[in-house]
């Protein structure tokens, strides 16, 4: 199977779906003349045209309501922003009319748009381009929020978004863009909602998504040669949570390591805790221990970064006191 790009996974998928649906469309600062700031749409403008890979102003909330005016008018919005810091100019739009609009019109308007760029850390960029909203979209019902963490889910992710009736967060990460991977010739879609077992195992369930999952499976292998067996689960998709997959695996291993980059206070890691002792409780047999960036804005310098973000070290700490081997 050849390897590609994340970024090409992305850009195959929407022009993939552009040629199948003559009302998908893309827009955002930089996407057409410029062929996207992080050369996702390197060649749309060419083959789609100015009418459909739209460059705008910085005018986040404008073009974010533009978008939700044109999909409830029958269109379907590809919305990129340059990063998800950006996205908090357009929040309004984002929250209190795509994911509410179905709802309030009493199900006469569907608002299909997909909101996408990268979140979180890419290095020295500074606090306020390094912030991680996962959560805070996954708070609002009327959202499906994706973070997938490998060019092919990214691919098969994106196509099922653009294709959903319903308004979809799809959040990247900058310093994954050249990441490789393998992914099919053919068509394929994979469902919103479905979490994967990256890694089997029988000792401790470890649970990560986005580019934590590279932490994460890091960490399995460390603990491997220790002889620790991890089960290494990507959630894929955080609203919705794949609650199911998740119980599983904690009550085979009864022990649970839960990797996120945001902040610890109201995560989806402080979730996915609260799921595991509500419905798990007797199968675990350790408290579950989640690993977070700290509860600070994350600084410039590479020492205060390093400090701040989760890694391997930290992983692998968590996974040896739910183990007891600390």
């Amino acid at each position: 199977m050849r390897e590609i790009q994340f970024r090409e996974a992305l850009r195959e998928a929407m022009s993939e779906e552009m040629r199948r649906d003559e009302n998908v469309f893309l827009m955002g600062e930089e996407v057409a003349e410029y062929n996207g700031a992080y050369k996702v749409s390197q060649g749309m403008l060419d083959e789609f045209g100015p009418e459909r890979v739209i460059d705008t102003p910085i005018a986040e909330l404008g073009f974010a309501g533009l978008g939700v005016g044109a999909a409830m008018n029958g269109l379907k919005p590809i919305i990129e922003f340059m990063t998800f810091n950006f996205s908090l100019v357009a929040i309004d739009q984002i929250i209190n009319s795509a994911a509410k609009m179905y709802s309030m019109s009493g199900g006469a308007y569907s608002v299909p748009i997909v909101f996408r760029g990268p979140t979180g850390n890419a290095g020295q960029l500074g606090a306020t381009h390094s912030s991680n909203f996962e959560n805070w979209f996954a708070n609002t019902p009327g959202l499906k929020v994706i973070v997938p963490s490998n060019p092919y889910d990214a691919k098969g992710l994106m196509k099922a978004a653009i294709r959903d009736p319903d308004p979809v967060i799809f959040m990247e990460s900058e310093v994954m863009y050249s990441d490789k991977g393998e992914v099919p010739e053919g068509e394929y879609l994979l469902p919103i909602g479905v979490a994967d077992i990256k890694r089997k195992g029988k000792d401790v369930t470890l649970i990560s998504f986005g580019k934590m999952m590279k932490v994460a499976l890091e960490a399995a292998e460390v603990m491997a040669k220790e002889g620790v067996d991890c089960e290494v689960i990507d959630l894929r998709t955080v609203r919705p949570i794949d609650y199911a997959t998740c119980l599983e695996s904690v009550k085979k291993t009864n022990r649970v390591v839960i990797v996120e980059e945001a902040n610890p206070i109201a995560g989806i890691s402080s979730e996915l805790t609260y799921h595991f002792q509500r419905y798990a409780f007797d199968f675990l047999d350790s408290p579950v221990i989640r690993v977070n960036s700290m509860d600070i804005p994350l600084s410039y310098g590479p020492s205060y970064i390093e400090a701040t973000l989760p890694n391997v070290k930290r992983t692998v700490e968590a996974i040896k006191k739910v183990t007891y081997k600390a």
